[in-house]
């Protein structure tokens, strides 16, 4: 029996359900996609994302655009890899180009309220229309049945979805498409890109996620990773002095190239920063393609964050950022005060490899001012990143005066990227957390990262759907008992429901008591995502009074989803 009393609110949203019926039009092809393969549901293959016998069949997504017209031939790319930073990097980047006057298609995946945002075109970089996402699916129906048929019922969500959105990247003549890689990269089915049509390869950062389908090493998932770069120009030295040349004289001729670039090579450019080994890896990659490579985390990046404020009750993170390269490539930025809306040390270098991304692309000849690449990455912005709710939907939860964070975090690395931006916005915090998580991710080191970092007064696990189905979803009770392990490891007391003190604290409501249990972090299993942001509350305000505090949901952007989408309804 539940011990966890709370006061009933007049709202009921959905219990936190997500719901499609504000997007009717979109039935049918969601329909669709939910009678194919969907990875995102039920978990990736071992080995599945590896260039090799056991990956992903990447014939079948190229016979896929056969039967299309190969529309990923009618646009020039830049194509984005990584364990982490791929989404924030491509918004960044998008958004730069968008504001020097491109038409820029960008595909990211996955989705928080809606499948329209992983599709994003023209100069506003809105998400693809429900009436444009329809006609498309419609219109395309009939060689999307006989593909799937001819391929055995094989072509995944994925695919499919990916094809389309290549489909309305040509259709709508876009300058440029920013693409996220969906797994690794080498057999990802965004990797169709020809060299010739890859104005620039970027992969971001390494780490262990997605481990048994990459391989089951840092070396093996950078070697998937590494398959996205492609073939540069033959002779590295010589040719780039003609290219750089060549460049020279066009601007000379007064040739308008900038808004339309067809001359080039494709390169590689670096978040990081990396391991020795695994930056070796792909430094040999690159050179045995002849392609040339920035490094976004070397000696001339001199980026720093000066300081957290508000705007409009938002935060916001003042910074510079200051690249020089003078390898292969000359490049050279100072941009001061650029107030990032994404929060975080990891994305002030997310924000300074798309920066170097653009400088790379004006070398090549593309018009990019410092001004738009300013004022593109101020306005970039994604949701479920070091998110914060308005006090107008604190209230809608029936949280009136909470400050509820969210950020979809589930790994190592992005928890402690996490924590120490929660200490750098506000550093005396007391926090709650409510925490769910796909079953696939590494449930103990996420949690040792916030038990030795964090400042917790609670911690909620609880249970979403992951992509709308359960198959991934790690109950709240095996949660717990990580956390348990992971606190004793760490020397750290906590409450659980295993003991005699925890069943008292609730059971009299008594969360603000004095004594030893008033200095113990609450660790509490729920199967209720509601019940356990109220709750979580409430100890919240019986503990730290006066000072600060925050509920921070995370462990997924699948939990993300499922509370922002619950607010649509």
């Amino acid at each position: 029996m539940k011990i966890f009393r709370v006061v009933s609110h007049k709202r009921t949203l959905l219990g936190f359900k997500r719901s499609f019926s504000t997007e009717p039009e979109l039935k049918d092809f969601l329909n669709y996609l939910d009678n194919l393969k969907n990875y995102e549901k039920c978990g990736v293959p071992k080995d599945a994302g590896t260039d090799s016998s056991h990956g992903f069949d990447l014939g079948r997504m190229n016979r896929l655009m056969d039967r299309l017209g190969n529309p990923q031939t009618g646009f020039k790319a830049v194509h984005i890899a990584g364990t982490k930073g791929k989404g924030s990097t491509a918004a960044f980047l998008a958004n730069i180009l968008r504001t020097e006057g491109y038409a820029v298609g960008c595909y990211t995946s996955p989705h928080v309220r809606t499948i329209r945002e992983r599709i994003s075109l023209g100069k506003l970089g809105e998400p693809v229309s429900a009436k444009a996402l329809n006609c498309l699916f419609h219109r395309i129906k009939p060689i999307l049945d006989e593909a799937v048929a001819l391929e055995n019922g094989r072509l995944s969500h994925f695919e499919i979805l990916t094809a389309m959105a290549f489909k309305l990247f040509a259709q709508e003549n876009v300058d440029v498409a920013v693409i996220e890689a969906g797994l690794g990269g080498a057999r990802d089915a965004t990797n169709i890109i020809s060299s010739s049509g890859l104005a620039a390869a970027v992969i971001t950062t390494i780490g262990e996620e997605h481990l048994a389908a990459l391989g089951g090493s840092l070396e093996s998932i950078a070697m998937a990773k590494s398959g996205i770069i492609k073939q540069g120009c033959p002779v590295r030295w010589f040719s780039l002095h003609i290219y750089i040349t060549a460049l020279w004289i066009l601007k000379k001729l007064d040739l308008d190239y900038a808004m339309n670039p067809t001359l080039g090579f494709a390169l590689l450019v670096l978040g990081g920063p990396f391991l020795p080994h695994i930056e070796h890896i792909f430094l040999d990659k690159a050179s045995s393609m002849c392609s040339p490579v920035v490094s976004a985390s070397g000696p001339g990046n001199r980026s720093a964050v000066k300081g957290v404020s508000k705007s409009n009750g938002k935060p916001f993170q003042s910074c510079d950022i200051v690249i020089e390269v003078e390898r292969d490539f000359k490049l050279f930025i100072e941009l001061f005060d650029v107030k990032l809306q994404m929060l975080g040390t990891h994305q002030l270098q997310n924000a300074a490899t798309a920066t170097c991304v653009a400088l790379c692309l004006r070398d090549k000849g593309w018009r990019i001012s410092d001004e738009s690449i300013h004022a593109g990455l101020e306005h970039a912005y994604l949701l479920g990143r070091s998110q914060f709710l308005t006090s107008t939907v604190a209230e809608t939860l029936g949280l009136p005066g909470a400050t509820i964070m969210l950020d979809g975090a589930h790994t190592k690395e992005s928890a402690k990227a996490l924590v120490d931006t929660i200490q750098m916005t506000f550093p005396e915090a007391r926090l709650a957390l409510i925490v769910a998580m796909a079953s696939d991710k590494d449930h103990m080191a996420f949690a040792r990262e916030f038990l030795s970092g964090g400042q917790l007064e609670a911690v909620f696990l609880t249970e979403v759907n992951i992509a709308g189905a359960k198959s991934r979803t790690t109950s709240a009770s095996m949660l717990r008992d990580c956390w348990i392990q992971a606190s004793k490891e760490l020397g750290i007391n906590t409450l659980h429901d295993g003991m005699e003190e925890y069943q008292k604290l609730f059971e009299n409501q008594s969360f603000c008591s004095a004594g030893e249990s008033k200095h113990k972090t609450i660790l509490a299993a729920e199967n209720s995502l509601l019940v356990s942001l109220r709750v979580g509350n409430q100890i919240l305000r019986a503990r730290t009074r006066d000072q600060t505090s925050i509920i921070v949901i995370t462990g997924s952007l699948h939990i993300v989803s499922t509370v922002l989408s619950s607010l649509l309804g």
